[in-house]
């Protein structure tokens, strides 16, 4: 089992390589619940809000599910690999979320264009590479300050 005191952190020093990763692992949890969410609200025809709002349910819970992982391998219980979770990937996954469905809602028809159109996936494709770039330098921004992934990453050693 892990000890208590591995959950205090020193700042890391922050690399973009570091970010990149980190927002990599960020952006899975993310697209797969993006993706999911899209993909259900627009195949029952749902309004743009609705199927936004689903979207980033399963993002979050996707997100955190794959960091709980992670954590859980390392022996630490339940309740702290979702406090671990929650610590290290609630900033990212809001960046990325609020960016890419403001991207898709912004889109001229993205979100009523239907799951068998070009439009849909490319803008879909487009609002994900977007929401990465804008998240890579808050998380390392986050890993300089010993938050985000460097409160996980403390567990994959």
């Amino acid at each position: 089992m892990v000890s208590e005191q591995h959950t205090h952190h020193q700042p890391a020093t922050a690399t973009w390589a570091m970010a990149v990763t980190a927002t990599l692992h960020c952006l899975l949890g993310c697209a797969l619940g993006e993706i999911t969410g899209m993909v259900i609200g627009t195949a029952l025809g749902w309004h743009a809000a609705g199927t936004v709002v689903l979207s980033v349910v399963l993002a979050f819970l996707f997100g955190y599910a794959l960091s709980m992982r992670g954590v859980l391998r390392a022996g630490v219980g339940m309740r702290q690999a979702l406090k671990v979770a929650l610590a290290a990937d609630t900033v990212s996954i809001a960046v990325m979320e609020l960016t890419d469905n403001a991207f898709m809602v912004l889109v001229p028809g993205a979100m009523d264009a239907g799951l068998a159109t070009a439009l849909f996936w490319v803008t879909l494709a487009g609002a994900l590479a977007i929401a990465f770039a804008v998240t890579v330098p808050v998380n390392r921004w986050l890993i300089g300050k010993g938050r985000g992934h460097a409160v996980a990453h403390a567990y994959h050693h």
